[in-house]
């Protein structure tokens, strides 16, 4: 994949962080697109907003999408390295792509998933570094809630 097709699919995924962020949630956005580069779904972070500990926004786009006859050749674009339950949606669902805006505030499972064959490209994009070191210095308490550190 072209590090321009990836910017621009970020770009969705980015925008749905900071809507995140605007309602108060955690700022971590996805979205799913097909093969051809059509976007199927997108979301963010919904736990707060709905009260749903299971809603994480590669979760919300993948929702979003609808069922897909086969995730043969679809992308998973997510502004944060995935943790390990959106990490096995991933594989259980055979998504074959992954983009990563970034994983200097919280190293997900990107290189597990890379070890899968999924190919992964990681962008270390300054816009969502900034967003979440944003939001961890200032919501510290809901950040580990999320993580699920005590």
């Amino acid at each position: 994949m072209e590090n321009r097709d990836a910017v621009r699919m970020l770009d969705v995924a980015l925008a749905e962080a900071r809507a995140g962020r605007a309602e108060g949630g955690i700022p971590i956005g996805a979205a799913l697109f097909g093969a051809d580069g059509e976007l199927l779904g997108q979301g963010r972070n919904r736990r707060v907003q709905d009260d749903d500990a299971s809603m994480h926004a590669e979760t919300s786009a993948f929702r979003a999408a609808g069922r897909q006859r086969t995730y043969r050749g679809t992308t998973m674009v997510t502004t944060l390295s995935p943790c390990w339950y959106c990490s096995g949606l991933v594989r259980q669902f055979g998504i074959t792509g992954l983009v990563v805006g970034e994983s200097r505030t919280f190293a997900g499972q990107h290189e597990w998933l890379a070890e899968a064959g999924i190919e992964v490209v990681l962008l270390d994009d300054a816009r969502c570094r900034e967003l979440m070191s944003e939001f961890i210095s200032t919501q510290p308490l809901l950040w580990n809630e999320d993580i699920g550190v005590d």
